[in-house]
């Protein structure tokens, strides 16, 4: 009797990325993954990506699902509830990642074996372990950014991971479980640290592989002063949690 391939769910939040989901679409169709599905969350963009998600979906041969939700209300709500919706229908593995193309869907591969190996409860795709890098593109303050957010989170939190921020994950479905994803508050990019402090304070496993994070190509980004505020003080309110 041949054993069936885990379910690998990838959920991807969109908003206003017409130009860049059948691209990406495509990218996950040719993989070597097998029982590989995508899951769109869509926040009710107004330049049809839900539109064309339902298209993607209708000719996927129940392969592509779609989500609509009635309102933007961050990054971390729309995985959250794309999460839940991939376990209600049985994922083993959900993969995470941006719907702009900076996230190379040629690692999904080995970001899943490297899951389903020895007691790892997620897969961080890195940018800062050996052999992973960033855009060309980033001018030297961006990158001067993202490595001091780096530290910063790690300092506070003590995490043990190169890539704190990283957006692209692969979770064994028990893990998301085991973490109590409906009380998961923070939201924009804090939402990637707040998963990974969950993780740690389980005593959980987190291994990292490297990637190359390029800059979107299509579209902009949704990078703004609020999510950056937020970003700043979540540590800080994990810790003190922590510490009552």
């Amino acid at each position: 009797m041949v054993e069936a391939s885990p379910k690998v769910v990838v959920v991807v939040p969109t908003y206003n990325e017409r130009e860049n989901l059948p691209v990406l679409a495509g990218l996950l169709a040719e993989l070597p993954v097998p029982n590989l599905h995508l899951l769109v969350v869509d926040d009710n963009s107004p330049d049809g990506t839900g539109e064309i998600a339902e298209k993607l979906a209708a000719g996927s041969h129940g392969t592509v699902g779609v989500l609509h939700r009635t309102e933007k209300d961050g990054l971390g709500r729309a995985y959250l509830a794309g999460m839940a919706r991939a376990l209600n229908e049985g994922a083993d593995v959900v993969v995470q990642m941006d719907a702009d193309l900076s996230h190379p869907a040629s690692v999904i591969p080995t970001m899943v074996q490297t899951l389903l190996t020895g007691d790892t409860a997620v897969v961080l795709g890195s940018r800062y372990v050996p052999g992973g890098s960033t855009a060309s593109e980033w001018p030297w303050h961006r990158k001067a950014l993202s490595a001091w957010a780096n530290f910063y989170v790690n300092t506070i939190l003590g995490l043990g991971v190169k890539d704190a921020t990283a957006g692209f994950k692969a979770w064994r479905a028990s893990t998301l479980r085991a973490i109590d994803l409906p009380t998961v508050q923070s939201n924009g990019y804090s939402f990637q640290v707040e998963m990974n402090y969950r993780v740690v304070r389980r005593g959980m496993t987190i291994r990292e592989v490297p990637i190359r994070f390029e800059e979107r190509v299509e579209g902009a980004s949704k990078m703004s002063i609020g999510v950056q505020v937020e970003s700043a003080l979540a540590p800080w309110k994990l810790r003190l949690d922590r510490n009552r």
